[in-house]
C-alpha cells in the first residue's frame, strides 16, 4: 500500500493535478473579491471551495501514507509542514468578522505553488539563505538612516518641519529619498527655503514659519545620502540575494546528484554500460591490428 501511495505522490500526473488545483483555488479567492459574484453564486462557490479543501486533505493523506509505517516522516520536510498548517487552519471555526481571517488563510493556498514549482523553491531558498547577511546590511542602512535623520532635524527642522520636524518623521522622509520618490522636492525645499518652493502649498503655508535657504548644505546632504543609501547600500542587498541564489542552485544540484546516486542501476543502465565496455574492447583490438598487421 505504501509503495502504491509513494508512486502516486511522485507521479508527474499527480503533481500537475495539485498545481492546477492550487491555481483554481487562487482564482476562487479572487472571485470572492466581487460582492455581486459572491451574492449570486454563493452556493456553488462554497461547494467548490470545499472540494478544493478536501483535495488538499487527500494530498496530505497520500503523502503521509507514502511514508508507510512512519507517517511522522511527512513532517520532516518544512514544505510539508507549511502545507499542513494552511490546510489545518481552514478547519478552524471562524464566525463574524473573523471570516476575513479565513479568507486570508484560503489565499495562502496560492503559496503552495512554491512547493509545486521547483524554480520557485530555489528563489525562496535563496531569500532564506540571504536573511542573515541581509540583517547586517540592514543594520548598516539603519545606522546611515539614523545619522542622516538626526542631522536632518538639526539642519532642516525649522525650515521644513513637515519632513524634518522630529527623528521619526525625518527617517520616514529619508525612506522616501532612498527610494528616489520625488526626492529632489525635499532637496529644493531646503535649498531655497520653504516659502520659495511648491512643497508648501496654501493649505500648509502656516508650517513654513522660519524659511531658511541652505543651497550648498542641502545639496551636499541629499546627494550624499542618495549616493550612500541608494547607489551603494541598496545594491548590497542585490549582491547578497545573488550570492544566496548561487548557493541555493548549487544545493539543488547536489540534491539531484545525491538522488541519482542513491538509485540502484536498472537493467537498461547495465546493458548500456556493457555496450560501452564492448565498444572500448573492439577499439583496442582494432588499434592492435592496425599497429601489428598480419603478414
Amino acid at each position: 500500500m505504501a509503495e502504491t501511495l509513494r508512486k502516486v505522490a511522485d507521479s508527474p500526473l499527480f503533481q500537475n493535478f495539485i498545481t492546477l488545483v492550487i491555481l483554481f483555488a487562487g482564482a476562487l479567492v479572487g472571485i470572492e473579491t466581487y460582492p455581486q459574484m459572491v451574492e449570486r453564486y454563493h452556493g456553488p462557490l462554497h461547494a467548490l471551495d470545499q472540494i478544493v479543501l478536501w483535495i488538499f486533505v487527500a494530498e496530505i493523506v497520500v503523502k503521509m501514507g507514502a511514508e508507510g509505517g512512519k507517517p511522522w516522516r511527512y513532517f520532516l520536510d518544512p514544505w510539508n509542514c507549511f502545507d499542513f498548517v494552511i490546510v489545518a487552519a481552514c478547519f478552524l471555526p471562524f464566525e463574524g468578522q473573523a471570516v476575513t481571517v479565513l479568507r486570508l488563510l484560503r489565499l495562502l493556498r496560492v503559496l503552495k505553488l512554491v512547493r509545486a514549482l521547483p524554480k520557485l523553491q530555489i528563489l525562496v531558498g535563496a531569500l532564506l539563505k540571504s536573511i542573515p547577511s541581509m540583517g547586517y546590511v540592514s543594520m548598516l542602512l539603519l545606522m546611515l538612516f539614523y545619522v542622516y535623520a538626526v542631522a536632518g532635524v538639526f539642519m532642516f527642522g525649522e525650515n521644513d518641519p513637515i519632513h524634518f520636524e522630529n527623528l521619526e518623521i525625518s527617517m520616514l522622509s529619508l525612506f522616501r529619498v532612498v527610494t528616489l520618490e520625488d526626492w529632489t522636492d525635499l532637496m529644493y525645499i531646503n535649498m531655497w527655503g520653504c516659502d520659495h518652493w511648491y512643497g508648501y502649498d496654501e493649505s500648509r503655508s502656516e508650517a513654513c514659519a522660519n524659511p531658511t535657504e541652505a543651497p550648498l548644505m542641502a545639496a551636499a546632504y541629499f546627494v550624499s545620502f542618495v549616493l550612500f543609501g541608494t547607489m551603494i547600500i541598496l545594491n548590497l542587498f542585490i549582491g547578497v540575494i545573488m550570492s544566496g541564489m548561487s548557493e541555493a542552485q548549487a544545493e539543488a544540484e547536489r540534491e539531484v546528484q545525491a538522488e541519482l546516486g542513491d538509485k540502484a542501476p536498472t537493467l537498461g543502465d547495465e546493458l548500456q554500460l556493457l555496450q560501452e565496455q564492448l565498444a572500448k574492447v573492439q577499439a583496442q583490438i582494432q588499434h592492435i591490428q592496425h599497429v601489428h598487421p598480419e603478414e
